[in-house]
């Protein structure tokens, strides 16, 4: 199914193309390339008034996500029971926080791959709110990325990899 990315910020250059393969990589390696995906980047406004709106946070951060399939357990696989369930959901990536937070020696194509796996893990209900949740998420995370690595010769890690 489709991977649609959108851009509606002007702060921060966007080229589409690479994200759009790396991240059509890690559908496969999950195996949900069969599921429409929505990424969308925004400027640090945007992302901030999201955040306010649905977490009650006033701060600008660099990714939100909004599953189609809200109570999905860490690991299992969306059950579609039509046609329009083939849907995850929707990944809102704040590239000019990303931006803004990458070190010299990052590259930020690399850090917007990453970012967007781990809202795309979000999607597929893994959370970090426990440490047992976040262990999940960070060895899913990990798995994914060390296959991604395989593929592109990137040497990408995980975004959640120093929250416990």
């Amino acid at each position: 199914m489709s991977l649609v990315i959108k851009n509606l910020q002007r702060v921060v250059p966007i080229r589409r193309v690479p994200l759009r393969r790396k991240m059509d990589m890690v559908r496969g390696i999950l195996g949900v390339k069969n599921f429409d995906l929505g990424i969308i980047c925004v400027d640090n406004k945007s992302i901030q008034h999201i955040n306010r709106i649905y977490r009650k946070k006033n701060v600008p951060t660099d990714v939100l996500s909004f599953p189609f399939h809200e109570n999905l357990k860490a690991g299992d696989f969306p059950q579609p029971y039509s046609s329009d369930d083939y849907n995850l959901g929707d990944v809102f990536l704040g590239v000019e926080y990303i931006f803004q937070q990458c070190k010299e020696n990052e590259d930020y194509y690399d850090i917007l791959t990453v970012t967007a796996t781990h809202g795309l893990c979000h999607l597929l209900g893994f959370t970090h709110n426990s440490e047992a949740e976040w262990q999940k998420m960070y060895n899913q995370e990990k798995l994914v990325l060390e296959e991604l690595n395989r593929y592109t010769g990137s040497r990408l890690h995980p975004l959640s990899r120093d929250l416990y």
